[in-house]
């Protein structure tokens, strides 16, 4: 490679000017719009105030937030009776009354549930909780607070960095970091104890397979001495996932079906409608203009209201559930699929048209002949790909109550609690979309491939 000397530069300049002017105002200019994208960045930065948002988010709550999806929590309740300590546990918990975690030790038990005094172990600290007391360790530090018959929350000395105590109402909250926390009020005390993993997902505490290891599980499954009279073993264990109490397995796939359902009977009911109603709207298939005009027009009104806002009025309509999602899809894939069909009829090939007119063939077959064949790869290949997004949007619109399994994960959400029912049901979406996706693009390939050979 031969490198010119700077006066041989300066001499073909001097002899072709227009070339390197050219040169030099695509450098200035590249310049240019790179100082504009830069200074666009520092102006959107001050005026939306990024760096003060980013220093003042909470990034604690997020970081719980995020491990509420891999993780659960036991949370007994403490409620101060006459008769003593009363624990109480959630509804569907895997404790009870009779049945209490490891780390709960009731002392001067008075009757099932009832104690004179509790102790807890949660993480590297712990609780110990009396009438009228309640003390707390952490590491090295410990916290005493006197709940008063005047029901007020004070605590003896001043609070460590890990307990905290509410303005309004005068509780005092307890942090132990991830493991958990204990908030202290004037008539209870409510625990928060976090594990790792998803507790009782296959069998809750209501199965006679709960607590067992697997190969106990197994060994019962295929025993032939029945746990019910009524059912062999391995059908009990199969009814017993299904109807899991926490975790509503047969529940959730069931409205996981309904949404794959509601997208697939929209999108194929949207494609039915808007074929031939894209044959109105084209304007080099049908001459009259009124009729393009109206079909079009049909076309702008159906796909103008987004598909949230029609699950909205569906579901005024018919009330709740998966026809309120199937109409919504229906109405909004039907204007889309007009305009996305009439499009492709327009900008057909005319001479393939026009040579089966010329043996005289009949307005019918020129259209399956000479159009059909041309556009048809083209339609397969949309509505395929538009039935693998309504998969998506069936789980949008069924969170405002068009059924399937958006629905039963806006429940989920609202409870503030269940977020690893949460995390189980966003998996279970994505491992649909997954498939549906893969579905779609081997479809599209292999259809289209077909109808263009």
């Amino acid at each position: 490679m031969t490198t010119l000397a700077q006066a041989d530069v300066d001499a073909i300049a001097a002899r072709h000017p227009a070339v390197f002017a050219g040169s030099r105002r695509k450098q200035m200019t590249g310049w240019l719009v790179g100082l504009g994208v830069v200074a666009y960045l520092c102006f959107a930065w001050w005026f939306f105030a990024i760096g003060s948002v980013l220093a003042n988010g909470n990034w604690g709550i997020a970081g719980v937030y995020l491990a509420d999806w891999v993780s659960y929590e036991t949370r007994p309740r403490i409620e101060f009776g006459d008769e003593g300590l009363e624990i109480r546990y959630p509804r569907f918990s895997a404790y009870n009354r009779d049945r209490h975690p490891d780390w709960v030790e009731l002392e001067d038990v008075r009757s099932p549930g009832v104690a004179g005094r509790i102790a807890m172990t949660i993480g590297d600290g712990s609780v110990d909780i009396a009438p009228g007391e309640v003390i707390a360790r952490r590491g090295s530090e410990t916290v005493t607070i006197a709940i008063s018959p005047e029901e007020t929350v004070s605590a003896a000395g001043p609070l460590p960095s890990w307990a905290e105590q509410d303005a309004r109402d005068g509780s005092i909250t307890i942090s132990f970091g991830f493991r958990g926390s204990v908030e202290v009020e004037a008539d209870e005390v409510k625990v928060r104890q976090r594990f790792w993993g998803w507790e009782n997902f296959v069998f809750d505490a209501n199965s006679p397979f709960w607590g067992k290891s697997f190969g106990e599980v197994v060994s019962l499954v295929f025993s032939d001495e029945r746990i019910k009279p009524e059912m062999s073993n391995a059908a009990l264990a199969w009814n017993n996932i299904l109807n899991n109490a926490e975790w509503q397995h047969g529940d959730v796939w069931l409205k996981l079906g309904q949404t794959i359902v509601m997208a697939f009977v929209g999108t194929v009911f949207a494609s039915l409608l808007a074929f031939p109603l894209a044959f109105a709207a084209a304007r080099n298939i049908t001459r009259n203009v009124v009729v393009n005009q109206v079909a079009k027009r049909l076309f702008d009104f159906l796909r103008s209201v987004d598909m949230l806002i029609w699950a909205l009025f569906f579901t005024r309509a018919f009330g709740p559930g998966p026809l309120a999602g199937i109409s919504a899809i229906f109405f909004t894939d039907t204007g889309t699929f007009g305009k996305l069909y009439s499009e492709a009829l327009e900008n057909i090939d005319d001479r393939q048209r026009e040579g089966i007119k010329s043996v005289g063939a009949a307005p019918v077959l020129v259209q399956r002949y000479g159009v059909v064949p041309q556009v048809l790869p083209i339609f397969i290949s949309q509505s395929l790909y538009f039935w693998e997004s309504n998969t998506r949007s069936a789980t949008i619109i069924g969170a405002v109550g068009a059924g399937g399994i958006g629905l039963k994960l806006w429940e989920a959400m609202r409870t503030n609690s269940d977020w690893e029912n949460v995390a189980y049901m966003v998996l279970l979406i994505l491992a649909v979309v997954f498939v549906f996706d893969n579905v779609s693009n081997f479809l599209r390939k292999r259809l289209t491939g077909q109808a263009v050979r």
